[in-house]
C-alpha cells in the first residue's frame, strides 16, 4: 500500500494544499441533521473527530455548543482555525482544538453529548476500534453522527479505479451501504435514530473541470454562476429524504444513540 490513511503525514500533506481556503463544504449538512433531533445545542459538549476544515464544528459553536475539534493533523487544525477566524469572537471562544489520534484521544470518558465525524470511518481497515473509542467518549444516551461515502455512486467507481492504479491520495478507502453502516454501529453499542444523505453540489463533473482549469491557469468560480433549476432543487430536497434514495447518494450519514 502506497500510504496509510490513518497517519498524520498523509493528511498534513493533503491539507497543506488547501490553505487558501478553496475547499468545498461538506456534501451533507450535519449541523442541520443534528438540529432535527436536538433543536437546541446551546451549552452541549460536542466533539468532532477528524475535523478537516472544521466548518460543521464552527456552525455548531455558533449555535451555542461547546465544541472540541480533534485531528491527528496539525495542518487540519490550522485550516480549521483559519475558517474560525472568519466568525465572531463569541463563537471562537466556544471552540477548542486537540491534536491527537482518534483511537487514543486522551480525553475524559463519557464527557460529550454529541460526537460526529465526516469522511473518517472509511479510512480504517476495521471500523470497530474507532467506534469503540467514540463510544467511550460519549455520555450515556449521547448521539453519534457518522458520515461516509455510499457504495452505489459513481464516486465509488472512480475512487476504486484510482486505488487500483495506485493514484488515490490516501492510498486506500472503503465505503458503506446504508445497511452496512447501520449494522456496524449496532455492533458497537449504538441504536440508529435517523439516516440521511445527499448528492454533491456542484456536481463531480464541475469539480473536476475546476481542477483541470487550475492546472491550465483558468480560475473557475467554486460554484457555477448559472442558477440551478428550481424544480430540480425541490425534487432533490424531496428525494434525499426518502430511504430508498439513500442507496444512490454520494454521502450517507447515520445518527445513532449510545445504548
Amino acid at each position: 500500500m502506497r500510504c496509510d490513511p490513518t497517519k498524520a503525514e498523509v493528511w498534513d500533506r493533503f491539507w497543506t494544499e488547501k490553505m487558501d481556503l478553496d475547499v468545498y463544504p461538506p456534501i451533507t449538512n450535519i449541523a442541520s441533521e443534528i438540529a432535527e433531533i436536538v433543536p437546541d445545542v446551546k451549552g452541549l459538549k460536542v466533539i468532532e473527530i477528524g475535523a478537516g476544515t472544521g466548518r460543521t464544528s464552527i456552525e455548531l459553536a455558533h449555535r451555542g455548543a461547546y465544541v472540541t475539534i480533534l485531528d491527528i493533523s496539525e495542518q487540519s487544525l490550522e485550516l480549521a482555525r483559519r475558517f474560525a477566524d472568519k466568525v465572531d469572537t463569541a463563537t471562537r471562544k466556544r471552540i477548542s482544538y486537540v491534536l491527537a489520534d482518534a483511537l487514543d484521544p486522551g480525553l475524559e470518558p463519557e464527557s460529550y453529548d454529541i460526537l460526529f465525524h465526516q469522511g473518517l470511518l472509511e479510512h480504517f481497515r476495521s471500523p470497530y476500534p474507532l467506534l469503540a473509542a467514540n463510544n467511550r467518549l460519549l455520555k450515556p444516551g449521547g448521539l453519534i453522527v457518522v458520515d461516509v461515502p455510499q457504495t452505489f455512486h459513481i464516486y465509488t467507481i472512480l475512487k476504486q479505479a484510482q486505488i487500483l492504479m495506485g493514484n488515490w491520495f490516501a492510498g486506500w478507502e472503503r465505503q458503506f451501504t446504508p445497511s452496512s453502516l447501520s449494522r456496524t454501529l449496532k455492533v458497537n453499542g449504538f441504536i440508529p435514530v435517523k439516516g440521511y444523505g445527499d448528492w454533491p453540489r456542484p456536481s463531480l463533473a464541475y469539480r473536476a473541470l475546476r481542477i483541470i482549469g487550475k492546472k491550465l491557469g483558468i480560475n473557475l468560480p467554486m460554484f457555477p454562476k448559472v442558477s440551478v433549476d428550481s424544480i430540480w432543487t425541490r425534487m432533490d430536497e424531496f428525494l434525499r429524504r426518502k430511504r430508498l434514495f439513500h442507496w444512490t447518494v454520494m454521502s450517507y450519514g447515520l445518527i445513532a444513540r449510545k445504548a
